[in-house]
């Protein structure tokens, strides 16, 4: 793409290659379990147990509303998710795992890692680090999230 190593071309197309192989490599194990990519984004947000408004896991699975309305009925199908009324905004509406989506996605975590391991993907928590402080700075909602953490600045 580019003639000077490391410019910003060169990384927007190693992080765009990197994670379409890791995506179909993924799918690839999920495909056993007729699982999408986009589903395994859903049950892993949910798996922390705290229930998520919709418009968060719309976020966080990269998907528009419709999108993922559709496939969180298709999760329900599968009683591998529910959905209830916020109990605080009674406006929105909060997924949460079944106890067999717990399961399922601790077997599936599971068969994911071993595929991840395969790779020697070892240092996995590093490189995860720095992804995820490139996408603090690049993304204004987290910016400000960090700033009104950080408080008023002198």
């Amino acid at each position: 793409m580019s003639d000077v190593p490391g410019a910003p071309a060169d990384l927007l197309r190693s992080l765009t290659r990197a994670e379409r192989l890791l995506s179909r490599r993924l799918g690839a194990v999920l495909a056993d379990d007729a699982l999408s990519i986009e589903a395994w984004r859903v049950l892993c947000l949910l798996s922390d147990g705290q229930g998520h408004p919709m418009s968060e896991v719309s976020a966080e699975a990269s998907l528009p509303p419709g999108t993922l309305t559709k496939l969180v009925d298709q999760l329900v199908d599968r009683n591998l998710v529910f959905r209830r009324i916020d109990p605080v905004d009674r406006r929105r509406i909060r997924a949460y795992l079944t106890a067999r989506g717990r399961r399922e996605h601790a077997r599936l975590d599971e068969r994911v890692r071993a595929s991840l391991a395969e790779l020697g993907v070892e240092q996995a928590a590093d490189l995860i680090s720095h992804l995820d402080d490139l996408i603090g700075r690049l993304d204004p909602a987290r910016q400000r999230e960090h700033a009104d953490a950080s408080g008023p600045h002198r």
